[in-house]
């Protein structure tokens, strides 16, 4: 699925317009952002999971194409947690 898909899938199902539901998946996405960008980086949806930025140690790795080793730096990354809900269903 993708954002056409998902957008054409909320106005369906909630009866509205798709540039209605364009407009509150792209408040929903700018929300969710906003929160990672955020010093507590969190964002917690029961039933579904957690959005949260994780701060990535340095370490060093090798360029596939020479095998040199590098130095990789730090830096935060998103991590998504599936909620129990979200998890059983799938399975």
């Amino acid at each position: 699925m993708n954002k056409t898909d998902l957008i054409d899938s909320i106005a369906k199902d909630v009866e509205i317009t798709k540039a209605s539901a364009g407009a509150g998946l792209e408040a929903v996405l700018k929300s969710i952002h906003g929160a990672l960008t955020t010093k507590d980086g969190s964002v917690q949806m029961v039933g579904f999971g957690t959005f949260k930025t994780v701060k990535r140690e340095a370490r060093k790795g090798r360029n596939p194409q020479t095998g040199k080793e590098i130095k990789i730096p730090a830096k935060k990354v998103v991590k998504f947690s599936v909620g129990k809900a979200l998890k059983d269903a799938v399975n």
